[in-house]
């Protein structure tokens, strides 16, 4: 199949420049099984890698810059079931930190790859667990902003009134910096662990929650911290002045060392989504700066509202996005997302299992049944009906550095899929003067991938649609990512294989 290269030339509304969008397509592997599975690595030693696996068959794909595809390496050290893949990126190379089960013991190794897909080095075993058999998966990372410290954790849940937290940092090398093994008392039958964070320093954050049942709102909060090359945890709690949370989430503010918390928050158990709850803590005076709870007004409510009334507004409302601002200040994406069964809809209570870490077969977990991940779509009682799901508008709010609401924006649309979420949903472009948001719409039971963006200051932009994309090709915006300044890379569907589009703006 010949390589496709399409160029849009799109007006910018009131900006006088004029952007171009080029866009080209990998041929698709025909060897390949439809349903392999793939992560977008990024950008290495020039070449775009992507990681793909199928069962026990795992492989590197290198692209040049036109999308031709230069190597294809099977990893094949690699001949267990694993139970996770993960992916830190560099400029020159980049680590696989994948974990297997073998005769009761969960490994977590690590494999350094260089940007053609070859190994360097022998991988290396980061740390073991003794755990039984068919645990799950049971170590969980986190990485720096500058990608320099690399946090390794896992949980031991065995006991009801204490877990062990046994904590892992490493540098760029994968030297091993300090281990910590930490007892958290847990002395209420619903507490959790969930929201781990690393910054810069090496300092970690993460918070545990409490609710009254589980699937139910959060009423106690605590944030703990820890230095880098400590044993040693500080525990400060977060006062909810009566607000019950549900959503909670923990962003690193590198640059004014701070941790922000924050979620969207009710004033009744289980009731309407009011606003936005808002903690920030400061690191150098180990304390909080301010607690603040920001409530949504009828004119935001109109505009976020699809089929739902003013009041239930933003109860399908789920943290997506949080971007910090250099004077403190931060965004926040939130996105409308839920399900239907036969004609049933579900709102949020009804999703039991939003965190892909929350494992209830296994001693060692990290989530919570509070939290909820990207999207609510992860539900016991789904998997045996059709299930529709739906994305629909995109909040998009910023405040200042007193958690302050500057102003607000709602980018409008209304997707849904009964085969899957693959389509749905939307994927972000940061380019410093504005983030794009792309995201398909349905025209004529075809998907078009479209894009609006936003800029500092809060005006949208309403791009025209993508025209003239090669027919044939279903883009899936929410796995895209960002591999360069003005780079995208976007998985989409030929027929039944699958692809990728890299789009430079």
């Amino acid at each position: 199949m010949k390589k496709i290269i399409l160029s849009a030339v799109l007006a910018i509304g009131l900006l006088p420049a004029v952007m171009a969008q080029t866009v080209i397509y990998s041929e698709p592997d025909r060897d390949e099984s439809r349903n392999i599975n793939f992560e977008i690595v990024g950008k290495v030693a020039g070449n775009i890698i992507v990681y793909k696996s199928y069962r026990d068959l795992h492989f590197v794909v290198a692209y040049d810059n036109n999308m031709q595809q230069i190597s294809k390496v099977r990893l094949d050290y690699i001949n267990e079931t694993l139970l996770s893949e993960d992916f830190i990126q560099y400029p020159d190379f980049f680590y696989i930190i994948y974990q297997y089960q073998k005769r009761g013991v969960t490994y977590c190794m690590a494999s350094k790859i260089d940007g053609k897909g070859n190994k360097i080095g022998e991988p290396m075993q980061l740390d073991t667990t003794q755990a039984g058999f068919s645990s799950g998966k049971i170590y969980s990372f986190t990485i720096s902003e500058d990608k320099q410290k690399i946090l390794l954790f896992k949980i031991n849940s065995k006991s009801d009134k204490e877990h062990i937290v046994t904590t892992l940092l490493f540098d760029k090398q994968l030297t091993l910096l300090h281990k910590s093994r930490l007892t958290v008392a847990m002395p209420d039958r619903n507490d959790f662990l969930t929201e781990f964070a690393v910054d810069n320093d090496g300092d970690i954050a993460f918070i545990k929650e409490s609710g009254t049942t589980q699937n139910d709102n959060i009423n106690k909060v605590a944030l703990i911290t820890k230095k880098a090359f400590s044993d040693n945890l500080k525990l400060d709690d977060v006062k909810l002045n009566n607000l019950y949370l549900d959503d909670i989430k923990i962003k690193v503010d590198n640059t004014n060392k701070h941790y922000l918390v924050t979620s969207f928050f009710s004033k009744q158990r289980r009731g309407n989504v009011d606003g936005l709850f808002a903690y920030i803590w400061d690191k150098q005076q180990e304390k909080e700066l301010l607690t603040g709870n920001i409530i949504f007004n009828e004119d935001l409510r109109n505009e976020a509202r699809s089929d739902a009334s003013v009041k239930t507004a933003f109860n399908d409302f789920f943290l997506r996005n949080i971007i910090m601002k250099q004077d403190g200040g931060f965004v926040v994406i939130a996105e409308s997302v839920y399900t239907s069964s036969r004609g049933n809809n579900y709102n949020r209570w009804d999703y039991l299992y939003g965190s892909p870490y929350w494992n209830p077969g296994s001693y060692y977990y990290y989530g919570s049944p509070y939290s909820y991940y990207n999207y609510p779509w992860y539900r016991s009682n789904s998997f045996n009906n059709v299930v529709r799901y739906y994305a629909d508008n995109i909040a998009i709010l910023s405040f200042d550095d007193k958690a302050k609401m500057e102003w607000s924006n709602v980018i409008r649309k209304s997707q849904f899929d009964d085969n899957g979420d693959n389509y749905i949903s939307y994927g972000l472009m940061n380019v410093g003067s504005e983030v794009h948001v792309l995201f398909n719409i349905l025209e004529k039971r075809n998907w078009l991938l479209t894009d609006q963006s936003f800029s500092p200051e809060g005006q949208l932009f309403r791009k025209p649609t993508y025209k003239n994309l090669d027919k044939g090709y279903d883009f899936m915006p929410r796995q895209a990512k960002q591999i360069g300044s003005k780079q995208l890379i976007v998985p989409c569907m030929y027929r039944t294989y699958v692809c990728f589009a890299k789009i430079d703006f």
